[in-house]
This record gives structure tokens, C-alpha cells and sequence, in this order.
């Protein structure tokens, strides 16, 4: 009788053993690297902004010209001021200490910078006393700093800061039906721009007046006293009739992956991973919808002269495709943009044009220089190549080239074009 009775009971423990042993057989220990948040507080990143003592080039990013000034921006960190009066002997005045700074724009005399989420308005009146006079917060969305693609990523807090890096932490846990031991990403809502850090630069709406000029791949640029700047998706228009009081009028939704601005025949061309948008700005303070240019999925700064569009595309950090070439787009009809021609390049990144002079950085083949009056001819028109430098963006402004790469600063002379001379170099002390 006892005997049958344990019967079921033995039959239970087994059940509940065998069920445990195979629940014991799914749960695994997991070791990985994870890329762990750095933050900066908000209380740290709106510390007043003011000049401070030079330091050299490491990282540097965007180029703008305002008067006998030249402003570069140091790769998150700040900008340089210079006195560019006698181009061939430019001297570093001072530098601006500012928090995840990418971009800038000018008007008069009030600098305006990006500082991670925040929108920062500068006087740089005097260049002894430079002083931050006023701040739009919570503006932007901003890019994760560079971190270890082969490690996951970690959960980013907004409550605690802004990212300014990553450590990497080693984690182990428990996981249950693993059913990929890769390197999934775990993210925490923002996504990585291309950001200077691939010397992506700035241009602007001619330079000549109270604003100032910069490069061919702008987040920033002003146009009839209305400040425009981009960040993920988004186009932020800001009234800046009062230069030291900007404030925002409104944005609009333009579509993923923008990364450029240029304004040219009273339009707003927008350059995004997947082509180019055209704006009307019969009304500054609302752009209207024009039409849209579609090209392969590839990084791409565009430069407007007359009934023409320049778009260099290329591979790169976020871009996907191995297409690395320049566009000619017909843009007589705003409504109806078309392709005429394209040309194989090497690695083209930020351009310029000034009366139909192309100039074209081309990566590590270096700087190179077309006529291109004949739109369908560029190629078979070059004026110059400079191949020993590792170009990124320039700045063309009344015979004077200004350029970024990988060795420093450079600034040429091209009042000749059969006869460019190099005026001076401001050499990069990092990596």
C-alpha cells in the first residue's frame, strides 16, 4: 500500500527534477565588452561660454570666413579664432571653449554654435572679451561620440547628461534561449550623424555683409535675418533680425539622414543620404516644398551655381554604398531636377565653385580644380591637382582658397588659375 502510494510522488519528483534540469540546460552565463556612456551634466555643458588662451590644431572640423576672420572649429570642443588679414601669415588670436561643438554661423557680431543639444548666441565684438550672451537649450539632437563597433552599446540615461564618450566594461549575465551571440546594438534613442569627425564642413549663403562664408557641407546658414540649422531630420528656423537674441519660430520635418544646407536663387538646397531637397524661400519663415533630387544612398555635400547643382557622393562612416563620384544636376527648373552627367572619383568630399571654377577635395587623391563651364566636360577640363595633401573641404571666396585636410589649414592664390600658388599652412599637431 505504501508502496503504490509513492508512486506518484516518485513520478512528480522526476517531472519537476527533469523539467529544472532542462531549464538549467537553457540558462547561459554571456561575457561581453559593452561600450558604457561617458556623461557630461547639464550643469557642466551650461557653464558660461568665454575666450580662452589658444591651443593648437588637433581634430579640426568646420571653416568660416567673416571679414579678416577665420573661424575653425576643433571637433567638439570649441573654435579657433584667426587673424587672416594677411592670408600668406595668418595668427591665432584665441579660442572658444564650447561643449560639443560641430557648427557655426555668423551675423554682425554675434557667433552662433551648436553645443550638443543647445543652441549658443556669442559676442565676438571684442576678440579680448568674447562672452556668451544667450542660449536656446534642448534645441538639437545630437550624434554619439565615435565608440568600438565591435562591442555593444550600452543604454545612454538622457537624465544624466549628455554623451561625451565611452568606456568599455567587461559584463557577464544570464541569458535564456540565446539565439545570436553577436554584437546587437542597445541603444538609447539618438542615432550617429557623419559629424566633423569625417570633416564634414560648412557653407553659407555668400559671406558678403554682415554673415560670413563657410565650406560645402553646412548644418548651419543664414538667410534674410532667419538662421536655418539641421540636425538628424529636422530643419530649425530661428529669428535673428535681433542678432543677440535669436529665438526659434518653428522646424520642419524633412526627412532622415539630412546633412547639408546651401542656399542659392532664393531656394534652400537640403543634401541627405538619399538625395537633395529644394525649398522655396519666397517666405523665409516658411519653406515651402519645391521637389527632390534622389540619387544612390551615399554622404553628399552640394554646392549651387546658376541653372547647376554639384553633388559629390561617397562612401564613408554612415554611408552605405562603395559609389564614390561627382554629380551635375540641371536645376533650371527647380521643379524638375535632373541629372546630366556623372564623373568617377576617388573619395570626394566637401567642394566649392566660384565662377565656374570647381574645386573638388578628393580624400586622400587630394585637392582638385575644373572648369566647368562646360557642365557635360569637367573631367577632361582640369586646371589643377594638388595630390600630395588628404583635402576635405574648401572654402573659395574672391581668388582665395581656403582648405581643411588631414595635414593642417592651407590657403591658396588663384586670381590665375593656370598658375595657383600656395599662400600659407597652418599645420594639425594631433593624431
Amino acid at each position: 500500500m505504501i508502496k503504490n502510494c509513492l508512486r506518484p510522488i516518485v513520478f512528480v519528483i522526476c517531472i519537476v527534477s527533469g523539467i529544472a534540469f532542462h531549464a538549467c540546460q537553457d540558462i547561459l552565463l554571456e561575457s561581453y565588452d559593452l561600450n558604457t556612456p561617458v556623461y557630461m551634466s547639464y550643469d557642466e555643458l551650461r557653464t558660461t561660454i568665454r575666450d580662452s588662451t589658444p591651443i593648437d590644431f588637433e581634430h579640426p572640423g568646420k571653416i568660416y570666413i567673416k571679414g579678416d576672420y577665420l573661424f575653425v572649429n576643433e571637433v567638439f570642443k570649441g573654435i579657433h579664432v584667426i587673424d587672416n588679414s594677411d592670408p600668406a601669415s595668418p595668427e591665432v588670436l584665441t579660442y572658444i571653449p564650447i561643449p560639443g561643438n560641430v557648427d557655426m554661423a555668423i551675423k554682425g557680431d554675434v557667433l552662433y554654435a551648436d553645443s550638443y543639444i543647445d543652441l549658443v548666441a556669442i559676442d565676438i565684438a571684442d576678440l579680448n572679451d568674447i562672452k556668451e550672451i544667450s542660449r536656446q537649450e534642448d534645441v538639437f539632437e545630437y550624434s554619439l561620440p565615435p565608440y568600438e563597433v565591435n562591442q555593444r552599446l550600452g543604454e545612454v540615461d538622457q537624465s544624466k547628461g549628455v554623451v561625451v564618450g565611452w568606456k568599455t566594461e567587461k559584463v557577464t549575465e544570464e541569458v535564456t534561449n540565446p539565439t545570436s551571440y553577436g554584437f546587437p546594438i542597445r541603444g538609447g534613442g539618438f542615432f550617429e550623424l557623419e559629424t566633423a569627425v569625417d570633416f564634414a564642413a560648412q557653407s553659407s549663403n555668400g559671406g558678403k555683409g554682415t554673415t560670413g562664408t563657410g565650406g560645402s557641407m553646412a548644418r548651419f546658414i543664414i538667410y534674410k535675418d532667419i538662421l536655418y540649422a539641421i540636425d538628424i531630420s529636422t530643419l530649425h528656423l530661428f529669428d535673428v533680425e535681433e542678432a543677440s537674441e535669436p529665438w526659434g519660430i518653428g522646424s520642419k520635418s524633412i526627412g532622415w539622414n539630412i546633412e547639408t544646407v546651401f542656399i542659392s536663387r532664393d531656394h534652400l538646397f537640403i543634401g541627405a543620404m538619399s538625395g537633395m531637397y529644394i525649398y522655396n524661400l519666397e517666405n523665409p519663415m516658411n519653406p515651402e516644398y519645391v521637389s527632390t533630387y534622389w540619387h544612390v544612398t551615399s554622404c553628399d555635400p552640394v554646392v549651387v551655381e546658376g541653372n547647376y547643382a554639384y553633388i559629390t557622393l561617397r562612401t564613408g562612416n554612415t554611408c552605405e554604398t562603395d559609389v564614390n563620384q561627382l554629380d551635375v544636376v540641371d536645376i533650371e527648373n527647380l521643379n524638375y531636377p535632373e541629372k546630366i552627367k556623372s564623373y568617377t572619383m576617388v573619395n570626394p568630399h566637401g567642394l566649392g565653385i566660384d565662377d565656374d571654377v570647381l574645386f573638388i577635395c578628393d580624400g586622400e587623391a587630394g585637392l582638385k580644380i575644373y572648369d566647368a563651364s562646360d557642365p557635360y566636360n569637367i573631367k577632361s577640363n582640369k586646371l589643377a591637382s594638388f595630390p600630395d595633401i588628404n583635402a576635405y573641404d574648401v572654402i573659395p571666396l574672391d581668388d582665395h582658397l581656403i582648405m581643411i585636410g588631414e595635414e593642417g589649414l592651407f590657403q591658396y592664390d588663384y586670381s590665375d588659375v593656370t598658375e595657383i600658388t600656395l599662400l600659407s599652412i597652418l599645420p594639425i599637431f594631433g593624431d
